[in-house]
């Protein structure tokens, strides 16, 4: 069996040793005589997946005892919705910094609950920036800041946490969760769809600070409220079990390369094979900020756009796939995770050297 290089940007690669794993442990998980596809979401074997998927997560991110751990469905979409239904407590604004497509989205769905501040936006450079926080204009009265810290369309990334003061920060790193240490205190609220860097679509991570659930919306159907949700321990409802499992094990991989550091680490020496070609050629560039480059999703684009199908039909019979860009911005774009080997980017580089030689 061959493998491709899967470079989509989600639902994205996995670990190989990951996959293996749950491959042997699909029809009889640990001697239960089933799959975890087919556990009751109460029985023992099932919390105890659950109990050690979440532990790992603590251990991984070192996030303190003062914040709930939850295992959610809907999305990074679903959570737009649910931040404002529950960390408004009161208020009427908030503050939101626009970076891109998913900044955006987030900002659209808020206005339904809040009025929306966008404090700073990078809309008049295309997105191909972060703003600097000195030139956000924040309302400090605001419920809370509302940052994307890693944009998957647009390939810009937060290589720095904003300091939002007294106001709680919300992030939505569903694109680099796990990518690097962060320091979770700094945060109100860490949210991430799942399918990028830990696992299978389905499966929403929501890491909140408890002194800010509580107080949700009177209209806040029961499985959107963050509390009733850590309350049942993410089983207020049946949770995404098979979802949950596979990120356990993505965790126990993790800590088996070294943890965050060390993915940190793999993920900067990936990127700087692509990003260094890219700044050695005129035939093809990235439109990004340099100190603003994503270490997860790479966009860039061919001198000569007329190039762009050939390009992916020659990658693709290379065992390269998904490199076509968002339709919002065209181009192509390389997602590359923690799971994406430094050889798959190696590989997608000795092939633009060689399209390159061959229609430059």
């Amino acid at each position: 069996m061959t493998r491709v290089f899967n470079f989509s940007a989600g639902p994205a690669t996995l670990p190989e040793a990951v996959l293996r794993q749950a491959a042997d442990e699909m029809l009889d998980w640990h001697g239960s005589g089933m799959s975890v596809m087919e556990m009751s979401h109460r029985g023992k074997e099932f919390i105890a997946i659950h109990a050690q998927a979440e532990s790992l997560l603590r251990e991984l991110m070192n996030i303190p005892t003062n914040y709930k751990v939850l295992f959610l469905q809907g999305g990074a979409i679903g959570q737009n919705a649910f931040i404002p239904m529950n960390l408004l407590r009161g208020k009427t604004s908030a503050d939101y910094i626009n970076t891109g497509e998913w900044s955006k989205k987030s900002i659209k769905e808020a206005k339904k609950y809040c009025s929306v501040n966008v404090a700073a936006s990078a809309e008049a450079d295309n997105f191909t920036s972060v703003p600097k926080q000195e030139t956000w204009k924040a309302d400090p009265n605001a419920a809370y800041v509302h940052i994307c810290s890693n944009e998957t369309i647009g390939g810009v990334e937060y290589h720095w946490t904003p300091d939002t003061g007294a106001v709680p920060l919300v992030a939505d790193m569903s694109s680099n969760i796990l990518s690097h240490p962060i320091d979770v205190s700094h945060y109100g609220m860490i949210y991430a769809g799942a399918q990028k860097n830990i696992g299978p679509a389905g499966l929403t991570i929501v890491i909140v600070r408890e002194d800010l659930i509580g107080n949700a919306l009177p209209i806040t159907p029961s499985v959107f409220d963050l509390k009733q949700q850590a309350d049942n321990d993410s089983m207020l409802n049946t949770p995404p079990t098979y979802a949950i499992y596979i990120a356990g094990l993505v965790f126990q991989w993790i800590k088996a390369q070294g943890g965050l550091t060390a993915m940190e680490t793999h993920n900067r020496a990936k990127a700087a094979v692509l990003y260094d070609y890219l700044d050695s050629t005129s035939f093809y560039s990235s439109p990004i900020a340099r100190e603003d480059r994503s270490l997860m999703n790479v966009p860039f684009k061919l001198r000569d756009e007329a190039l762009d199908e050939a390009f992916l039909k020659g990658a693709q019979a290379r065992g390269m796939i998904q490199l076509k860009g968002h339709r919002s911005v065209g181009g192509m774009r390389a997602s590359i995770y923690n799971a994406m080997p430094i050889e798959g980017v190696q590989a997608l580089v000795d092939y633009m050297k060689e399209f390159e030689k061959n229609h430059g």
